[in-house]
């Protein structure tokens, strides 16, 4: 059987692939294609194990990513919790109206079950909105990085769950887990010494899954808490993004199994897909509330939309709360299926909503403006660009580079946009005329009708979608200078031409002939130097003729 299991959860996720949503969805229709014909969770005990290691591994990467500031702000911390507590309020309502009038699944269930059910239904999906996200190359966007930091404020609040439902108290020991941080500086030493490739690998599973998991369940405590506070220890490291991208393909695998599992439980009925269709209709809800809180904290009605509807759909740790809680005792099995299906349908849904959000943002326009409080969020105001003639977009090391390359020339005719504003604090430092900005945002391009000597824009951001983007937005504004682009790959850059930018230049192929060109000056300047000595020897080491280069 297990030959059948691989090639059937490659093909569904390979179909639902195609049509544009998160895997996951095949992976779930996998698992009940596998119960139909007859296999059961019990009977693949590996697994629930690789399933275990799924969310370990899950928590682990969410730690290496974790910016402890972004979440002290208060339209992350305080906007996350607040919808957490109004979507619980809204959802036991709902859920207990629904049991009143005698729809199944529901009319039996005590208030602790109900609050538990709204506690799963309240996320929102990490993987969907990462996905999004970086499709639309907005993850470094305001509004990209507000909904990145809710998602993780819910996953700590899922984490707190999952460490309480544990049901034991934690071994007397487990305050020695408190001097961690002091350890910090010796764990950072091996990690700077593993290197890259397998030895990278090696020592991210075992800081997850020994010093983290084990050792927390050693103590007591729940050994997923333990995975997620040690990738906020390595955190800080300068190698952690690449333990983190090293490690993800293991982590999407092992959750491959978690997936499976769900399905495995057994199949939906037909009031089962029923009742999911209901939680589906009331995701407009959920999209409401976090639109509402946003405005509430001074975030322009763009952003809030954006991050709304990025964040309107269920989540696979609603689905990790609830199997946890059926495995408990404290939810009916039944109630794992119903939340899967509402998860598969919420995906169906949000997918095309969240592509139709700008139009749906420029055709109310002036309604969701209504919504806005003032003075706006300071990183959300609008930006005076002045009269620059040149205007760099994306002040990375390509953008600084070509900035200080044109300033030589040209003073301070040129101005750079950099959406991180720490980024934009360092380059006011250095001396350069930068101000924040984001160009995915559209309102942004409205700035530009009062630059009306602006002649050229360099197009240095790092992702394809955004470029295309400004070029589109530059088009739309009746621009009429030159444009010139930073590409990574040569598709891209047809791309590009086709949309009328001027000149492109493929990142590599440029590091390439420009270290070529170093390496040409440094040899006709070690040969120059040569010639330079042999005729001084010949002369008797001096020459009023001959000057050095």
């Amino acid at each position: 059987m297990e030959p059948a299991i691989l090639i059937i959860t490659l093909l569904c996720g390979m179909i639902v692939s195609r049509i544009g949503l998160p895997p996951l969805i095949g992976y779930l229709a996998a698992g009940f294609f596998l119960f139909m014909f007859g296999l059961e969770e019990d009977s693949i005990p590996l697994l629930n194990s690789l399933a275990d290691l799924g969310v370990t591994l899950l928590l682990f990467a969410i730690g290496l990513k974790l910016d402890l500031r972004s979440l002290l702000k208060a339209e992350v911390w305080a906007s996350s919790s607040l919808h957490l507590i109004g979507s619980m309020l809204f959802f036991i309502t709902v859920l207990k109206i629904l049991g009143l009038i005698g729809l199944d699944r529901l009319e039996f269930l005590d208030f602790n079950q109900l609050m538990l059910l709204a506690f799963a239904l309240s996320f929102s999906s990490t993987v969907f909105a990462v996905k999004v996200l970086d499709e639309a190359g907005d993850a470094q966007a305001l509004y990209g990085r507000v909904t990145i930091g809710i998602l993780i404020m819910q996953d700590i609040f899922a984490v707190a769950f999952l460490t309480v439902s544990k049901g034991e108290w934690p071994s007397i020991y487990a305050l020695g887990l408190l001097l961690l941080p002091l350890i910090r500086p010796i764990i950072y030493k091996v990690f700077d010494r593993v290197g890259h490739g397998e030895m990278l690998i090696l020592f991210g599973l075992t800081m997850a899954l020994v010093m983290g998991a084990w050792m927390f369940e050693a103590v007591g405590l729940k050994p997923d808490l333990g995975a997620l506070i040690m990738g906020i220890l390595l955190a800080g490291h300068a190698k952690s993004s690449e333990l983190a991208k090293s490690i993800y393909y293991f982590k999407e695998l092992f959750l491959v199994a978690f997936f499976l599992t769900i399905g495995l439980n057994g199949l939906p009925t037909v009031s089962d897909v029923g009742l999911a269709g209901i939680l589906v209709l009331l995701l407009p809800l959920k999209i409401w509330l976090f639109f509402f809180l946003l405005t509430r904290f001074k975030l322009r009605s763009r952003t809030s939309l954006f991050a709304s509807f990025n964040l309107g759909n269920y989540s696979e740790f609603g689905l990790i709360v609830a199997a946890v809680a059926a495995q408990k005792g404290m939810l009916p099995p039944e109630w794992l299926i119903i939340i899967a299906v509402a998860l598969s349908l919420s995906f169906l849904v949000a997918a095309p909503l969240n592509g139709m959000v700008n139009r749906l943002y420029e055709r109310y326009h002036a309604k969701l403006i209504a919504m806005e409080k003032y003075p706006l969020h300071p990183e959300d105001r609008p930006i005076r660009i002045g009269n620059p003639r040149f205007l760099i977009l994306g002040m990375g090391r390509i953008g600084c580079g070509a900035y200080d390359e044109i300033k030589n020339q040209y003073n301070d005719e040129i101005l750079g946009i950099e959406h991180k504003q720490e980024l934009v604090d360092f380059h006011l430092s250095e001396g350069r005329n930068v101000v924040q900005g984001d160009a995915s945002d559209t309102d942004f391009w409205e700035k530009l009708e009062h630059a009306p000597n602006l002649e050229m824009v360099l197009l240095a951001m790092p992702h394809h979608i955004g470029n295309m983007f400004a070029v589109e937005q530059l088009k739309r504004l009746d621009y009429n200078g030159k444009i010139s682009a930073i590409v990574q790959y040569s598709e891209d850059a047809e791309a590009l031409r086709e949309a009328g930018v001027d000149a492109v230049y493929n990142l590599y192929e440029a590091a390439g002939a420009g270290f070529a060109e170093h390496v040409i000056k440094e040899v006709l300047h070690q040969d120059e130097n040569a010639v330079f000595d042999a005729m001084q020897t010949k002369q008797g080491g001096s020459s009023p003729t001959v000057s050095k280069p």
